[in-house]
């Protein structure tokens, strides 16, 4: 499929052809264990998926839209909000609402609140992990990697580390970061295995999030 941006109304014909490719839906299941979310308009049939970056995350904003360009009817826009005096921007895209993301809604929400699919250990492919990583990784200067799970339940985590244990064979424990928040730390014992899978699936100016150094890109400041 072609970009789908600026292509007007559709057909309800077209609507329903609308399907992800297994790629797309890859890069979808790590969005949405991280930053993405998908909604329903108040009078909606159908829901849409939203994902929002920081301005300098730009390039990698700019690399998944690429990829779901097909299912968007217009480009990123730019955004801004004020927090302490500050103005900060940031970029966000929605998807058109679609028949298609109605089984991605029934498995990541339940009662409008976010949840781990059942079939996680499934979906969690090098390509879902890979995008999980650029949303909510956080390296560490010693080594390993921390995954940002602050939203998910203590047993919803502990799933997730499950995963990562049985099909990946990292190396994981759970932290609390807040009382009733937890994280998801990767040894840096298994750090060199998880950059053999996910590396492919990088664009450059994320590879900081798995403590490799881009190229004319510092690591100072990154989180």
């Amino acid at each position: 499929m072609s970009s789908g941006v600026s292509n007007g109304r559709i057909t309800r014909q077209i609507y329903e052809m609308y399907q992800f490719n297994n790629y797309q839906y890859s890069v979808v299941i790590g969005l949405l264990l991280s930053d993405a979310w998908i909604s329903y308009s108040k009078d909606g049939v159908n829901p849409r998926i939203g994902f929002k970056q920081s301005l300098e995350k730009f390039n990698y904003l700019f690399s998944v839209f690429t990829v779901l360009a097909p299912f968007c009817h217009s480009l990123p826009s730019l955004i801004t909000n004020t927090r302490n005096n500050k103005i900060n921007y940031a970029l966000n895209f929605y998807t058109r609402s679609l028949p298609c993301i109605k089984d991605l809604h029934l498995l990541f929400y339940y009662q409008n609140t976010k949840v781990i699919p059942r079939d996680i250990y499934n979906l969690l492919d090098p390509v879902a992990l890979a995008h999980w990583i650029c949303g909510d990784g956080q390296r560490r200067e010693l080594g390993g990697l921390v995954l940002c799970t602050d939203s998910y339940t203590l047993q919803q985590v502990i799933v997730l580390v499950n995963v990562l244990i049985i099909r990946y064979n990292f190396i994981c424990t759970i932290r609390t970061n807040n009382p009733g928040q937890y994280r998801i730390f990767i040894s840096n014992k298994s750090m060199n295995s998880l950059r053999a899978i996910v590396l492919p699936y990088m664009i450059e100016s994320m590879l900081y999030k798995i403590n490799l150094k881009p190229k004319g890109i510092s690591n100072e400041n990154k989180v």
